[in-house]
């Protein structure tokens, strides 16, 4: 939950604290329990899972709720989650993507579809905000790992596109198909992972004033706050 086209990275640029902690917990619990289920409980023998464990330990989610998560999986065989995706548009014409892992998607629409509205925006079909955006393998690594230069030569080695070093994390992008070979290569000298996830980047930004900025953090905070909720990716840019 994490990246410079997510609402996640934005809020952190903008310096806001998390309010809700268990919240974020509970959405990084689903997605273990989720990944547990459909594959290997061992995150060794499943990607999906290993990039949900290191995203909850980044998060400074306690062990024990990691293994309880995990051990979810087994105990409750009537668990049936989807993942959806919604795409539309948000005030000031900005282009949403929300990702969500539910098990009612009726819920979970009505939902989305109310908090687009009350916001002045609207729900599209699919594809009609995803143009806006390129989607691609997002791999992060805490600047105090590795130094840039490093990162950079084993990005190329391990078959990166790209390699960014931001304020705190260092940012490899590759195509989607690769993110786990890619991974996996740089595993082999780096241990600790910020996320490893497929993200939607935006093409283009659209510059946001600072006297809009407040309906923007609170139509995003909204979405946050649904537990069905897992990610958000804007092409909104933020002005100071």
């Amino acid at each position: 939950m994490a990246g410079h086209s997510h609402w996640a990275g934005i809020k952190h640029k903008k310096g806001k604290a998390d309010k809700l902690r268990s919240k974020v917990f509970s959405k990084l619990s689903k997605e273990i329990t989720v990944a547990a289920k459909l594959g290997d409980k061992d995150p060794a023998m499943n990607p999906r899972l290993r990039s949900a464990v290191q995203a909850a330990r980044s998060a400074n989610m306690p062990k024990e709720k990691i293994e309880r998560a995990i051990d979810k999986s087994s105990v409750n065989n009537e668990l049936n989650f989807e993942n959806l995706r919604y795409e539309g548009f948000g005030p000031n014409k900005i282009a949403v993507i929300v990702e969500a892992l539910t098990d009612n998607k009726n819920r979970t629409a009505s939902n989305i579809r109310t908090i687009f509205q009350k916001a002045g925006g609207s729900l599209g079909t699919q594809g009609s905000a995803s143009h806006n955006f390129n989607q691609l393998g997002i791999i992060k690594i805490d600047k105090k790992e590795i130094s840039d230069a490093r990162i950079f030569e084993l990005a190329t080695e391990a078959g990166a596109d790209d390699c960014k070093s931001e304020d705190d994390f260092h940012e490899i992008q590759c195509s989607v198909d690769e993110i786990y070979n890619v991974k996996k290569e740089l595993e082999k000298q780096i241990t600790n992972f910020v996320s490893a996830e497929i993200e939607w980047v935006p093409l283009n930004s659209i510059k946001i004033s600072k006297e809009k900025n407040e309906d923007l953090v609170n139509f995003f905070e909204s979405l946050e706050e649904d537990d069905d909720v897992q990610n958000i990716y804007t092409n909104a840019k933020f002005v100071n």
